[in-house]
This record gives C-alpha cells, sequence and structure tokens, in this order.
C-alpha cells in the first residue's frame, strides 16, 4: 500500500510537471528558435497542439504507472528521466528534457519498422575496440604506471618518451600539455604543441614529438611511445571518451598509462578486449603525507610559509591574495590553469624561491594535475566546489590528488641545483620523482588541512578512504555513424534529437559508458536554423569547447554558424557579436566591463578553436590569438582590483552553506530515502534556491562573471 506522504510527493512533481508542460506550449508558439525546431519536426505554429495534448496526456500516464509500480524493481523510462533531470538541474533542466521527450514523441510516430531495424543496427557501440582496425595491427604492449601523487609514476613515462626517436604525450590540461612541449624542446627533441585552441611548432627541424591535449591526439600516425596522462579520466561521464579513443587508438608500439590504482581492473580488462600485453607498474608515495587534526579556524593569519590555499574560482583566488597580503603582511603568487604560460611559469619561481618573500601560494585546483611547486601544506578553502547547476563536495580522489601535492622531495633551492626547463617550471611528478629514495631527504612531510573546521572532517574521510574502481570508460558515437544514422530522419530533423535519439537507443557493452550530451544538446539547437551546414558541420560545432550559459555567447555562435554554412565571412573583424571594440577601453573594476571581457575571451577562443577545423572560413588566427592575450591580461588586472573585497569570502561560505543543505535535500531526494522516518520511497525533491551558475570552479569553465560579482 502506498503511503500518504508518497502520493503527496507524487502530486507535488505532477504539479510542476504540469506547469512546465504549459510554459513548453507557449515557447514552442512563441520562440522563434522553438519554432524553427518544431518546422524541422513538420510541425507549425497552429498544427502543433493536437500532438502536443498527446504528449501531455503520455507524460501523466507515465506518472500514473509510476505510482502503480511503486516498490517494482524499475521506474516508467519517461518519468524516471523527467525526475532525474530536475533533481539534477532543477526547472532549467525538467524544461530542457520535456522538450526533446516531445520531439522524441513526434519524430518516433513516423519511423517505419525498417527505419527502428536501421537505426538500432546504426547504434550498436558494444565493441569499439573494432573502430580501430589498423592499429588492431600494431604489436602494441601498454605499460600502466600507477601510484599516489609524488610518486614517480609520470616521471618514469616521460623518459620513455624522451628516449624514443617518435612519440606523443597526451594530456588532461593546455598546462601539462605546455610543460611537456617546453620539457622536449629543452632536451633537443624538437616537439609540437597542439590543443583545441593552440599549435606552436618546433623551430628549425621537423618535429618527431607532440603534445597534445588528450582530445587532439592524432591516431593515424605510427610512433615508438605514447604516454596518457591521468588515465583515470576514462572514466569521466563528459570527457571519458578521448582517453577510451586514445587508449583503443593509438597506433604507438609502446603506451604508457599513467593514473591512479582504480584505473587498474578496467585497464585489464580493456588490455584483454584488445588482445595486447599489459605490463603493470605499481608506484609507492615517495614523501609522508598526514592530514592534520586541527584547520586554521577561517584565520588567515594562520597561514605560514610554504602553504598553498587551494580555490575553486578564479575570482576567489585573486580576492583572497589581497585578504592574505592585508592579514600576514606576506607576499603571495598565484597559479590558475588559464594563466598564460609564462606568467604561471613565472609565479611559480617566485613561490619556489626560498630567498624572495612570496611565502604564500593560492591556486586553484589545477595544481592537482601540474606544475613542480615546493608546497609544504595544502590548505582546502572549501570541500564544495560548483559544477555549474549547484555546489557539490569534492570527490575522494580530487581530494587526495590535490592533498598529494603537499611535500615534494626537493625544496626550491635544491631544484635550482639541478635540471630545469627552459622556463624554469618542472612537470608534476617530473625530474624530481625519479631520484633514488636514499638520496633524499630522510623527512619532508608533506600537512594537509582546511581553512574552515566544518570542512576538516571531510578531508580526514577522504584521505582514509580509496576511490571506488573504475567500472566503465566513457564513448561518444564517431562521426561516420552519426552522419549514417542522421539519413534515416527527414532533411530538416532538429540534430538535438537525432544526438538524443542516438543516445537513447544505444546499446553497450557493460565495461563503457556513453558521456553525456548536455552541451551539445543546447549548441545543436542554436545553429539549426543555418539549413546549408552538413551533418558532419553541426557535429563539430557540438563538439566544440563553450557553455551558451554566458550572456551574448548564443548570438557569436550563431554568427560563426552563419559564416560555416556561407562558407565566407570569418575574418575576425567581420563578424558581428565580438566586442573587440572594449580592448580600446581602459581598464576599469567594473562587473560591465568584466563580464564582456569574459564573454569576448570566450568568443576567441571558439574562434581559434573552429579556425583550426574550419581554416578555410576562419582565417584570422594571428590576430585571434593576440586579441585573446589582450583579454587575458585585461581581466587579471580587473580581477586583481575588483576583487578586494573583504566580505567576499564571508558572502561565499553563506552561498555554499545554504547550497550543502540543498544538496543534502536532492541526494535524499536521488536515493529516495525519507531522513526523517528512514522510510525508503521514491522521493522527489524539494524545491531550491536558485545558486548562481556563475560559481564555477574550474579554469576549463571560467565564471560568468556578472552572476559572480552580484553574489560577492
Amino acid at each position: 500500500m502506498i503511503t500518504q506522504r508518497v502520493k503527496t510527493r507524487y502530486g507535488d512533481l505532477k504539479k510542476i510537471i504540469t506547469e512546465r508542460l504549459d510554459c513548453l506550449a507557449v515557447n514552442l508558439k512563441d520562440s522563434a528558435l522553438d519554432s524553427a525546431l518544431l518546422g524541422g519536426l513538420g510541425l507549425k505554429k497552429h498544427t502543433f497542439e493536437e500532438p502536443f495534448r498527446d504528449f501531455q496526456r503520455a507524460v501523466i500516464r507515465s506518472f500514473s504507472e509510476s505510482i502503480s509500480s511503486h516498490g517494482g524493481s524499475k521506474e516508467p523510462p519517461m518519468f524516471e528521466s523527467l525526475r532525474q533531470a530536475y533533481i539534477d538541474r532543477g526547472s532549467e533542466g525538467l524544461d530542457a528534457q520535456l522538450k526533446y521527450a516531445f520531439y522524441g514523441h513526434v519524430a518516433s510516430s513516423r519511423f517505419t519498422e525498417s527505419d527502428v531495424w536501421n537505426q538500432a543496427k546504426l547504434a550498436d557501440l558494444r565493441y569499439p575496440v573494432e573502430w580501430y582496425p589498423s592499429t588492431r595491427t600494431v604489436q602494441r604492449t601498454l605499460h600502466l604506471h600507477v601510484g599516489p601523487t609524488n610518486s614517480g609514476k609520470t616521471y618514469h613515462a616521460l623518459k620513455k618518451l624522451e628516449e624514443a626517436e617518435t612519440g606523443v604525450y597526451a594530456g588532461p590540461l593546455r598546462l601539462l600539455a605546455h610543460e611537456v612541449y617546453t620539457r622536449l624542446n629543452a632536451k633537443g627533441k624538437p616537439c609540437n604543441l597542439i590543443t583545441g585552441d593552440d599549435r606552436k611548432l618546433a623551430e628549425g627541424s621537423t618535429a618527431t614529438m607532440g603534445s597534445y591535449t588528450v582530445e587532439m591526439v592524432p591516431l593515424n600516425v605510427e610512433l615508438e611511445v605514447a604516454v596518457i596522462d591521468e588515465i583515470q579520466m576514462i572514466g569521466n561521464l563528459e570527457r571519458g571518451w578521448a582517453w577510451t579513443q586514445a587508449l583503443l587508438g593509438l597506433r604507438a608500439k609502446e603506451v604508457h598509462l599513467c593514473g591512479e590504482e582504480r584505473a587498474v581492473p578496467l585497464i585489464r580488462e580493456l588490455a584483454a578486449a584488445m588482445g595486447e600485453k599489459l605490463v603493470i607498474h605499481h608506484y609507492q608515495r615517495l614523501s609522508p603525507l598526514r592530514t592534520m587534526t586541527t584547520s586554521l579556524k577561517g584565520d588567515l593569519k594562520k597561514l605560514r610559509k610554504g602553504d598553498c590555499l587551494v580555490v575553486f574560482s578564479r575570482m576567489a583566488i585573486h580576492a583572497l591574495r589581497r585578504e592574505i597580503e592585508k592579514a600576514t603582511g606576506k607576499r603571495v603568487a598565484v597559479v590558475y590553469g588559464s594563466l598564460p604560460p609564462e606568467t604561471r611559469a613565472q609565479q611559480a619561481r617566485l613561490f619556489n624561491d626560498p630567498d624572495n618573500d612570496y611565502d604564500i601560494l593560492v591556486a586553484s585546483d589545477a595544481i592537482g594535475m601540474g606544475l613542480n611547486l615546493s608546497i609544504k601544506r595544502i590548505v582546502f578553502e572549501s570541500t564544495l566546489r560548483h559544477d555549474g547547476t549547484g555546489f557539490k563536495t569534492l570527490q575522494i580522489s580530487d581530494i587526495k590528488q590535490i592533498a598529494g601535492r603537499a611535500g615534494r622531495f626537493r625544496t626550491a633551492a635544491q631544484d635550482a641545483s639541478n635540471e630545469t626547463s627552459q622556463d624554469g617550471s618542472r612537470i608534476a611528478e617530473g625530474a624530481d620523482d625519479g631520484v633514488e629514495k636514499s638520496s633524499l631527504p630522510t623527512t619532508n612531510l608533506g600537512l594537509v588541512t582546511s581553512l574552515e573546521k566544518d570542512d576538516l572532517p571531510v578531508i580526514q574521510e577522504a584521505m582514509q578512504m580509496e576511490a571506488q574502481p573504475l567500472l566503465t570508460a566513457g564513448l561518444l558515437p564517431p562521426a561516420p555513424i552519426v552522419q549514417r544514422f542522421a539519413t534515416y530522419f527527414p532533411k530538416d530533423t532538429p540534430f538535438s534529437y537525432i544526438l538524443l535519439r542516438l543516445h537513447e537507443i544505444t546499446q553497450m557493452h557493460p565495461r563503457f559508458h556513453l558521456c553525456s550530451l548536455r552541451d551539445q544538446l543546447e549548441i545543436a539547437d542554436v545553429i539549426q536554423p543555418f539549413k546549408h551546414l552538413t551533418i558532419s558541420d553541426r557535429y563539430i560545432f557540438c563538439a566544440a569547447p563553450v557553455s551558451l550559459r554566458a550572456r551574448g555567447l548564443p548570438l557569436v555562435l550563431k554568427a560563426f554558424a552563419k559564416c560555416v554554412a556561407e562558407q565566407t565571412g570569418g575574418a575576425l573583424l567581420d563578424i558581428p557579436g565580438l566586442e573587440l571594440e572594449i580592448l580600446n577601453q581602459n581598464v576599469t573594476a567594473d562587473k560591465e566591463y568584466l563580464r564582456q571581457l569574459e564573454t569576448l575571451h570566450k568568443s576567441l577562443v571558439l574562434y581559434l578553436w573552429l579556425s583550426y577545423r574550419f581554416a578555410g572560413v576562419f582565417t584570422s588566427k594571428p590576430m585571434a590569438s593576440y586579441a585573446k592575450q589582450l583579454v587575458e591580461e585585461r581581466i587579471d588586472k580587473v580581477l586583481a582590483d575588483y576583487a578586494h573585497n573583504e566580505s567576499f569570502r564571508k558572502k561565499m561560505k553563506t552561498l555554499r552553506d545554504r547550497s550543502m543543505v540543498e544538496t543534502l535535500k536532492r541526494q535524499l531526494a536521488a536515493k529516495g530515502q525519507n531522513h526523517q522516518t528512514g522510510e525508503t520511497v521514491n522521493a522527489l525533491p524539494l524545491r531550491w534556491a536558485d545558486i548562481p551558475p556563475a560559481l564555477s570552479v574550474d579554469d576549463a569553465r571560467l565564471p560568468d562573471v556578472d552572476q559572480l560579482a552580484r553574489a560577492a
């Protein structure tokens, strides 16, 4: 028997869904974009009402079925997808899920049995090993280097790369790719740097080495050695496909994989599936690491020489730098991923040098995957990080990886007397990690704690736990499959629905998962009206590193799509929507000016990314690169001036505290357990206050400064 509580909760969600369905109906009639998408489905404003009413009935029916099946093994698919969308992203996520469900309701009613059979055949992604037949002809040996941070695993893999005549490095971040590029060229090994939006070619000779972000690594080149860094990211829900592609497709005689111990079972399975030899190298941490029993209790005056305060937004980094300098009288260096390489290396040198007064470092979580820094103690400013929809507690693996940067083997003085790269920086787990234990100091204890006392138990628990083994590797359907799949739909069918349909019916082997489509669907809808874009063009755009949450970016994306559709007008100065004129303004610590700079920066990154894929259209790469550099300089200057607000940290903490309570509510809803009675029910999320999506925490997804400024 269903309890009254369950009925009430289902009634609450039913009411919310009904409200959002009414809003969707209005948007489909009034929004120009949604009207265009309706046209692709063969519907007009005056003809969509009957299919929409039929769709409404199907939604309510699925809800009734869910109540009836309470206590059963599985929820009806439509209800579960709507419920999960609301739990994950609130009303915004629910709106998107309802819209795409309506597309599917209309389109699927027109499929013939033959269409369904052909679609299912193409959506069979159970055997991705077979996607790379030329690689399967290479007699490869896989070397898996696993161990904690500061254990020497990356060092040993890079030594093999240095000894080879031809090879590539594939890493998760541009800063890591740049470090390897600098290192190899300094050692006389001509090396190119290739990232999504940047190319640097070795001077004076033909390069035999390449350093890449993992999405860009070439699969059609015969190599002696390939190094794939941070292999545990193969399990990432958004980017895991790139590590899977590199592992399955690189044509190298030796493939060296570096990462965490939790990757071993999955890599062993994948190696067996490929019929390739796997050699596992285990490493132990080369210096002790301990979690402190007390936090700094919010007192910045307790920071001391060699401390690194880890912060999860760029504005907070600059705000805390000023606060720390005022509170302690010490100079503070800053490091985060989007800093230009030269500036980042300079800041690292300042912190590493024991003979100056730069005693403290404030850095983003980018240090967890790069840079050799002489950190004695890691101090977490918070254990909550914003993921674009809300604050989430850091994963165990993230906490351990960042914490592991404390207690490097060599001091800055020792490093200075040994081999360094041209820019003075050193690769993470690099040259210092390869030294024999007997030659190292017997005591170089690394310490870990938190700034606030509430975060310390989270860190202590994480440091005592082992992250769960990886279960699956990420996949995305290859472009040829998407192109063929699209041929089974009418010409003007929304590309977002084609992608969604492919994902919905895909057959997967249990050791793989399909990476998420969140940003891709939004991009696909924005560029849908441009009829001359091919399916290949659309798929390329959907892979672009852009989030449409920033104000003004959808218009810029449309302008870029128009250039490709018309095969003209891609010169930087000819594109409408790029506010290049703000570079002529004086730098001011003004939030609107800062928002414009952020939007322009994202637009220029996107322009450069597209210029390497549509080279005949976007022809102003040098100018765009120079403009991007100017924008970065201005952003850093504005942030340094604007963020000096002593109440900033307090307001950030209030936001996080409020979000933590709401996150707990969502977790209870997701688990379906009543927190008062312990009774397992099909719980629904409570409404929660909107947390600004601006409070993004990684350097790959910069904050929407307009909203962040209001929050600060």
